[in-house]
């Protein structure tokens, strides 16, 4: 029976100190926090999208960051798997718009509750308000960790779970990056990622509060599409916000000429543009002698008219039969392709994740467990791994924590490493 150290009671620590705990090994779980899980209650806007129904494959579809490491820690435990372990758990689960899954009551503190209730069963010994300061190692291989307060723990292995740097009020402030450096490991650049974006068009803030449904997104760099989407996104009084949004701005750390980056907004995604045309043609034969102004109210929200208006060129007062066809094809164009300059991302204040991190080509992708240093392991946030929104970082989390925990040699297993 061997000795497991996890730091780190995230999503992806508490998997990992499960999974290492089902196979028999000792685990202490290190939280530095006062309670496990504190990032997890404010993720789903305190609900807690656990992790999306999709078919197995199609999770890879939806990862931005190296999805082909991820294929081992997927196949042995994937979101299906997930959402057993979680009902089996005392967390009932209810599947929502975009398969998106969350607990029965809308409270993340329920998914919490049910890995405590498992870590518990398991034996596993958690201590909360507990920092580790690095990973001790001795001829290439773990020994334990330090922590802060200066006590040296034992352990013949390590499982670093400590996430990333989005919402430091959470704790997180990248300990895991530089622990990991001081062993050995060069860490991809971080970026904030699934966060807001700023705009540069002033009337973007005037429309502050407006949330629009159903509408399709498309991230240019210069001409290249780099994204595009379908759903919802919300104006804020700095830019853009929402699902739509924040998948989006996974993708703007791709764009080569991120001064060039724009975003366009498709107000009629149902519709061509021989269709919209057509209806617009309709709505003005049918009210020849009213103004311009009067007529638009069936395409868009209140709020969006001014800006509609202004932006088209077409007079609010100008009768219907004065419009040219230039003018109509003109407003077509526009709502096609409402168009923003992106001017950058908010902060990891703002930001649901991290991109970047531990460099993935460092880490065994069939185990979790470093290259480098023998006995030490990775999972979660702090992986330079990523995806859209959805259920699907957390889902990572799980996984990679899976794997790592259930990786560990010894306690009646075979280590993965033949």
């Amino acid at each position: 029976m061997g000795s497991v150290i996890v730091a780190g009671g995230g999503a992806a620590g508490m998997m990992a100190a499960y999974a290492a705990a089902e196979c028999g090994h000792n685990v202490v779980l290190l939280e530095q926090n006062e309670k496990l899980g504190k990032k997890l209650y404010i993720t789903g806007k305190g609900r807690c999208n656990v992790t999306n129904d999709c078919e197995p494959d199609k999770l890879f579809g939806n990862i931005v960051s190296n999805p082909k490491f991820l294929y081992s820690a997927f196949y042995d435990f994937d979101n299906k798997q997930m959402e057993a372990f979680l009902k089996e758990a005392g967390c009932p689960l209810k599947v929502e718009r975009g398969e998106r899954v969350f607990p029965v009551s809308d409270h993340s503190s329920d998914v919490i509750a049910a890995f405590e209730r498992m870590l518990k069963k398991k034996g596993v010994s958690v201590r909360h308000k507990t920092t580790v300061k690095e990973v001790t190692v001795q001829d290439g291989a773990v020994t334990g960790v330090l922590l802060t307060d200066g006590t040296r723990l034992l352990a013949d292995a390590v499982i670093l779970a400590t996430g990333g740097l989005s919402y430091p009020t959470t704790g997180a402030c990248g300990d895991g990056y530089r622990m990991a450096e001081m062993v050995g490991h060069t860490i991809k650049e971080c970026v904030p990622a699934l966060v807001p974006m700023e705009i540069q068009e002033p009337w973007c803030g005037s429309l502050q509060g407006l949330s629009l449904k159903n509408v399709r997104l498309t991230m240019l760099s210069g001409t290249k599409k780099v994204w595009q989407g379908f759903g919802e996104m919300l104006f804020t009084h700095f830019g853009i916000s929402g699902p739509l949004v924040l998948s989006a701005s996974s993708y703007y750390g791709k764009c080569k000429d991120k001064k060039q980056t724009t975003v366009l907004i498709d107000l009629k995604p149902a519709l061509t543009v021989e269709q919209l045309d057509k209806r617009i043609l309709r709505d003005f034969e049918q009210n020849l002698n009213k103004q311009f102004k009067n007529v638009i109210g069936g395409l868009y929200p209140a709020k969006l008219m001014p800006v509609m208006i202004e932006l088209s060129g077409i007079g609010a007062e100008k009768k219907v039969h004065e419009i040219t066809k230039e003018e109509r094809s003109r407003l077509v164009s526009l709502t096609k392709g409402l168009t923003m300059h992106v001017s950058g991302l908010r902060d990891y204040n703002e930001a649901i994740i991290t991109q970047g991190g531990v460099n993935v080509k460092e880490v065994n992708p069939s185990t979790m467990e470093s290259k480098l240093v023998k006995g030490l392991y990775f999972a979660g946030e702090l992986l330079d791994l990523d995806a859209v929104t959805g259920g699907f970082n957390l889902q990572i989390a799980w996984s990679t924590g899976h794997l790592a925990g259930s990786s560990i040699p010894g306690a009646g297993r075979e280590s993965k490493l033949q």
